[in-house]
This record gives C-alpha cells, structure tokens and sequence, in this order.
C-alpha cells in the first residue's frame, strides 16, 4: 500500500473531454479516453499493478520534487531537483475543441535544466479498466498499443530521439521500458495519442512548441474573461480553471471529479464513481461562473440543463439526479473485482447506482440556476418553459414523500429537511420566473405549493429537543447541508431559529475550520464505516459566519482552509482527521464552494470596510 501516492500529491490536466492526473515523481496513473466517463487506458491509482501508468522519473539518484502550474494555465511543471542536476517535466493536453472526438494527445516534455540525470521510462497501458488485452507494434519512428477497441501511438519528440533508439527502449512483454541520460539544456518528450489515424512519427520540437504555445494562450486568453479582482484571487482563479477542466466542451456539462472510486476513508467501502454531471452541483456551478464573468460557460450548463428540463417535463417524471456529459442516463453500477482499490479501499465501483434515487432537492437546483442564469439575460425559450411548467406541477403533486436526500443514502428513504428546503426554492423560483416575465403558469397553485412546504418545515424540521433545524423530520440529527438555508433565502442569518441552528451545528459538526455532513452512527445511511470532513460544507460554513455578521469568524476559517489544499491548489472531496485529502479527486464541488464563499465574503468585508 505505500506504493500509492497521496490523492493531494497529483496534478490535474485536462483537454476539455477528458484529463489525467499526474503524481508529484512523474507518473500518469490516471486516464480515461476519449471521454471522463471512458474506460481507462491508466488506472494505477485504483490498482499499482493492474490498473496500468505511463512513468517518466529520475533513475539512481536521490531527489526531491515540486509541482507548480504554469501560471494561469494548467499546464504541468513537475520538477526534479537533485545534487546532480535540476530536470522539469511538463505535462499539458492540447484543447480538443467542441466536438467529439476519439483523438487525444498527452504531451510530456523532460527538460534538463542544470548538470545530468538518467531518467527511468515506463508506457504500461491497461485498457478497459485492466480487462482487454492489447498487442505492442514497433513502427520505424514509434511504438503502438492496440487493444480491441482502442490504439494508443507514442510518437517521440525531437531533438532527442535516442529516447526510443533500440539500446535505450525496449518492449517489456507487451509494455515498453527505457532509460536515457539527458544532459543540461537538453529537452526530449513523448507525445501519446489515442486512435490516432496515422503511424508514429518523430514530431519536430518546433511543431511541440507551437502546440505549447496554442495551449498556453487558450488558457490564459480565457482566464482573461475573469471580471473577479477580489481577495485571494489566485485560489478563486485555480478553482476556476479547475472547474472549466471538468467541463465537457461538446455539450457544457460538468463532471462532479475526473476520478472513480477514490476512497472516503482509508479501507472503507464509500468508494463511488463521480465522473458524472449532478444536477446538483453543476446548477450551483452557475452562481460561480457568472460571479466570476463566465457568461458562456454558465449559458453552456443551462442550455444543457434546459434539454433535461424539457425530457423530465415532457415525460411528467422528476430530473434524474446525475446524467453522462452527453446527457443519457445510462449510468449502470458494477465493481470491478479485479482492482484492489486505492490503498486497498476496495470496492471499485464504476457507474453510479444512485442515478435512479429519488432526490427531490434537484428540482431546487435546477430552478436556481435558471433564476440566477435569467437575472443575466440568459432566459428560457418558450418550449422550456412549458417544460419546466410541467415539472413544476409534477413536482406540486410529489414534494411530500420520503426520498433519498443530498447524501444519496442507500438506506429506507427519509423526509429530508434539505430536500423539503430546495422543493420550496424549485417553487418560490419558478413563481420569480413566471412574474418577471408574465409567462404562463398556476403561480396560485405554485404560491399555494410553495407556502405549504414553508410551514411543514418550520412545524416539523425544526427540533425543540436540539433547537436546531435537522437532518429529516422527527430525528434529531443535525446536517451541514442545511447551512445554504439563509444563502436561499428561505430565512434571514438573524432569526433566532437559524442563530440556534447555527451553534448546535458548530457544537456536533465543526472541528475547528473542518465540518463534517453529518454523523452517520447517529443517522445510518446503509453502509459501513465512517468518512472524513466535506469541504464544501466548510466553506458553505464559512459563508453563514458571514452571513450572521462574524467576519473575522469566517475569514479565518477561510484561510484555515486553504492549508488543506494541495500545493497545486486542488481540493478533493474530503479532509481525513489526520489532514490528508480523501474520496475522489479534484472535486467540483470543493472548488465551486470555494468561488462562492469568496465571491460573498469578499464583498461583505468591502462593505464594512466602507
């Protein structure tokens, strides 16, 4: 198990249909083409000796190593440093553009930087999740890796060609295994690309750099639109393009992490494939794109979330809660029995079985980011408005039934407070929506809907015992989820119900600036173990210190919490008790609260400064 990296100790890449996360000595062990959701090509995350890794790293000799992103890009520096010589690896994917595509290339540039270091190469592809055979063919400028159902061509790099001179690489059974000696100022490199539709060849370093350079200038040209210009803007900007690397470009729709099965505790069984687009999530994403000037990005998401709208409305059934980047909803749940699992934390789960949970809170959502998107300009058509009409009457028809809650319990459904809480935000939005506009609808029938979900939860989500409002109805357990309550409006920071709610969620959950979702022995959720603190609840923690007019309180706990973050800025899902990042990695959801919690916290201690 001490084979496996950190989860913090990786950096993300990414072309805008897929990505790759690299660890901090050199190593590809996490891939999936040509989609986030494909089958994977490196999965030694999952598995060290299954899952497959593509490794370029420093040979017999002692070294330290650093990661850093080339600023305002995510483009890749992992550097050597050693008494022998300083080397850099540069990592980057070229943009892919809008249109699917099978055909992805990774670019991997060594750079020796100062004196000589040997270099240890290893291209140990495992297609289909470790389950397809591939053959290796040696081409006269190249190799290629076939499988049945995919190729992968490394294509070396001048001026170093010697990296694939027969003395220097050579096949390893079906893999490919190398060293090479680079002195200072020499650069080398491999281009690998998936189904590419010619042989290898030696690529000319000239044509490398230009590729380089076309990276490097999407990324910074697009960080450009950022209209943000606050406090801690390199964290807010990271989070950004963190979160546009999750973004599908074909359709605009955003994964919730680019990894499956990364573990919630070390050895537990919470192990779930997140490479899916939550209704949830991205929806609250909208509230940081168009903070932040993101204009197109948000327009992208709702456009996407509009087609949702129309199938759910047009059927008269409820938003799935999570569908592929290419919006079906096929999202079949197995474990892979041959992988052993991050460390040992097995299952491997791949798929997502929880796509067919009721959850009623998505209708919240949802409408929340069509209000947000339409107080830009970015409104509804006429047709998705009648659909989003129909949804809105299944939803006036079905809100008060048991489900299964933001936490995706795989125990008996229960009457969720966050659930109930969010039905009233799908109703008091849609009522918003159809006054501003005169648009069509029973807004009587709306307004009446939205008021009885009002009243149930302050009769019967509030807890006198714990006076505190709670996880679901008559069980008085607490739930970080229920922190967004004044950030919906559904009440004012100071109300003495929320001010008790406040202080029994600091006293139960809050563990300095780390907050946990809730405490599962004391609601069971249908599976075992425990799990680490839930970043986006902590910021979401941060935000209604500052809501309720604790300033000082919530910058701090701020700041507390960028010590969490890699050295890269990234953010997974989870923080374990002993400070390490667990559950899957880099997740949207820590990075979009974290741009959200800026965006309000920053401009409250504008205002007071005024």
């Amino acid at each position: 198990m001490d084979d496996y990296p950190a989860i913090e100790d990786h950096g993300l890449i990414g072309d805008l249909q897929t990505a790759a996360l690299v660890t901090c000595d050199g190593t590809i062990d996490w891939f999936c083409a040509p989609r986030f959701d494909s089958p994977s090509i490196f999965a030694a995350l999952l598995d060290r000796n299954m899952g497959g890794y593509f490794r370029i790293t420093p040979d017999g000799v002692k070294y330290v190593t650093k990661q850093l992103y080339q600023p305002d890009t995510p483009i890749l520096i992992t550097r050597f440093i050693s008494a022998d010589g300083v080397a850099e690896i540069i990592d980057f994917m070229p943009v892919a553009g809008d249109r699917p595509t099978d055909q992805h290339r990774l670019v991997r540039l060594v750079r020796m930087i100062r004196g000589s270091m040997h270099f240890k190469l290893e291209c140990r592809p495992r297609f289909n999740y470790g389950r397809d055979p591939h053959d290796l063919e040696e081409h006269p400028e190249g190799y290629v890796f076939r499988s049945p159902t995919l190729t992968l061509t490394l294509n070396p790099v001048r001026p170093v060609p010697r990296l694939l001179r027969e003395r220097d690489v050579m096949a390893d059974g079906h893999d490919l295994v190398g060293r090479v000696t680079l002195q200072e100022g020499e650069t080398g490199g491999i281009v690998l690309e998936t189904a590419s539709l010619r042989p290898p060849r030696i690529i000319p370093a000239e044509e490398v750099g230009a590729i380089f350079e076309r990276t490097l200038d999407f990324w910074r040209r697009w960080l450009d639109r950022s209209t943000y210009g606050g406090r801690w803007r390199e964290m807010v900007e990271r989070s950004a393009i963190t979160l546009k690397l999750m973004t599908y470009a074909p359709t605009g729709a955003m994964i919730a992490a680019p990894t499956a099965s990364l573990p919630e505790q070390l050895g537990g069984t919470r192990n779930w494939d997140y490479r899916y687009t939550w209704i949830r999530d991205t929806s609250f994403s909208v509230y940081a794109l168009l903070g932040l000037g993101f204009t197109e990005e948000a327009s992208r998401y709702v456009e996407w979330l509009d087609e949702r709208v129309r199938e759910a409305g047009d059927n008269a059934a409820p938003l799935k809660i999570m569908y592929r980047v290419d919006g079906s909803s096929d999202l079949h749940e197995e474990v892979l029995e041959h992988f052993e699992g991050y460390r040992g934390s097995g299952p491997v789960r791949i798929g997502n079985g929880a796509a067919d949970q009721l959850q009623l809170d998505i209708h919240g959502e949802a409408l929340y980011a069509m209000h947000l998107a339409d107080q830009q300009g970015i409104r509804p058509s006429h047709q998705v408005w009648r659909s989003t009409v129909r949804l809105v009457d299944w939803l006036c028809q079905h809100w008060d039934q048991p489900d299964a809650g933001i936490w995706e319990s795989r125990h008996h459904p229960r009457n969720y407070t966050y659930g109930r809480l969010m039905s009233w935000v799908a109703f008091d939005r849609a009522i918003r929506l159809a006054n501003r506009h005169g648009r069509p609808a029973d807004v009587n029938r709306w307004v009446q809907q939205r008021d009885l979900v009002y009243n149930q939860i302050m009769e019967r989500g509030y807890h006198l015992g714990r006076r505190s409002f709670v996880q679901s109805f008559g069980e008085p357990v607490l739930d970080a989820a229920l922190l967004i309550m004044p950030a919906v409006d559904f009440i004012t920071p100071s109300d003495p119900l929320w001010q008790s709610t406040l202080k029994a969620i600091e006293e139960d959950l809050v563990s300095d600036s780390l907050v946990h979702r809730y405490d599962p022995a004391a609601a069971p959720d249908g599976l075992p173990g425990d799990e680490g603190t839930f970043n986006m609840c902590s910021f979401w923690y941060v935000s209604a210190l500052a809501g309720a007019g604790r300033l000082d309180d919530a910058r701090l706990t701020f700041e507390k919490m960028f010590t969490f973050s890699s050295n890269l800025r990234l953010y997974a899902e989870e923080i374990a008790l002993t400070g390490e990042q667990i559950g899957n990695f880099p997740q949207a959801f820590s990075h979009l609260a974290l741009i959200t919690t800026a965006l309000h916290l920053n401009e409250l201690l504008d205002n007071r400064q005024r």
